[in-house]
């Protein structure tokens, strides 16, 4: 089993805050440090000292780890042009060595929008929006060198663009993309991604999304089959007493969907993950809360990945 840790800065942290958690996240051995890509707090209150924009904040950590793998879960197509985008992430995976991973979503989340004077358009047209810039950036990254590629879409024009810079990566940064739509987004999944995640719902409802993620490969002759990742919520402790503090954030109300967290015991966050696996899961995201906690981390580090065996 793959294990990355997955961090949410918005909710308060630092560039210092999450190039620690990223090191230390390094040395215990997790496969990778993926971060949201927001710009407010899901709780009314909060959120101090305010965002930090995720690919500003990969391109530092990009140059101060040397292993761990660095991408977004997810980012907003609302949020950046697919041209410059698809710039963006080609330089950063080339700081990293060839270590960096897109994933990228509808965007949901209006408030931040507002807040920050970023438009918003209705799902439908979000859902359209990211499927062209699916499009336009895997068909940047595919143009061999010396080419152009164009585009002419219902909300984007590329004209001779030169495809450059170049990522390290071939044939191209792994794509991520995942949420609980039941009908276009396994097909985008299908058909542009190399990974899908489901976040922080039960098995059952994850089974029943890889499911239809299945189907949508079938029906498209897809042969290289998509990574099925699975997001959970953790607050373990070494006895309950610090599980439930480390729970107490998640009982504050906040715009998010309802989740499935594991509290408890590092044997009950290795049990669920063995769940995961049963359904299909190759690869887990560990969703941490509190960056101040790195004992929360090297817990899991400690006691929980060596029981998963090799990645």
């Amino acid at each position: 089993m793959r294990v990355c840790v997955f961090a949410e800065p918005h909710r308060g942290a630092t560039y210092d805050d999450q190039l620690r958690m990223a090191r230390l996240a390094e040395d215990g051995g997790f496969e990778g440090f993926l971060r949201a890509d927001h710009y407010r707090s899901m709780e009314l209150e909060g959120g101090l000292p305010g965002p930090t924009d995720a690919w500003v904040t990969l391109a530092g950590l990009a140059r101060e780890t040397s292993r761990i793998r660095l991408g977004t879960l997810v980012s907003s197509a609302t949020f950046r042009l697919p041209g410059p985008l698809a710039v963006t992430v080609a330089q950063v995976d080339r700081m990293s060595g060839g270590r960096v991973e897109l994933g990228l979503g509808t965007g949901w989340y209006e408030r931040e929008h507002t807040a920050y004077g970023i438009p918003f358009p209705p799902v439908g047209e979000r859902f359209d929006r990211l499927e062209e810039q699916l499009a336009i950036v895997t068909g940047l990254w595919a143009t061999p060198p010396g080419g152009r590629f164009s585009h002419h879409g219902e909300n984007y024009r590329l004209v001779d663009a030169p495809a450059l810079p170049r990522p390290v990566q071939r044939p191209r940064p792994p794509i991520i993309v995942g949420g609980r739509g039941p009908k276009r987004t396994p097909r985008l999944a299908a058909r542009y991604a190399d990974e899908f995640n489901l976040p922080f719902r039960n098995v059952s409802e994850t089974a029943a999304a890889f499911e239809r993620v299945v189907e949508a490969q079938e029906r498209i002759g897809r042969r290289v089959p998509l990574v099925l990742s699975a997001g959970v919520v953790v607050a373990i402790g070494r006895d309950d007493a610090q599980a439930r503090r480390r729970a107490a954030p998640l009982h504050v109300p906040s715009a998010l969907p309802p989740e499935d967290p594991v509290i408890g015991s590092p044997a009950q966050l290795v049990d669920r993950i063995g769940e995961f696996a049963a359904v299909g899961a190759t690869r887990i995201h560990l969703r941490l809360i509190d960056f101040n906690d790195l004992d929360h981390l090297e817990l899991i580090a400690a006691e929980v990945l060596p029981q998963l065996g090799p990645a």
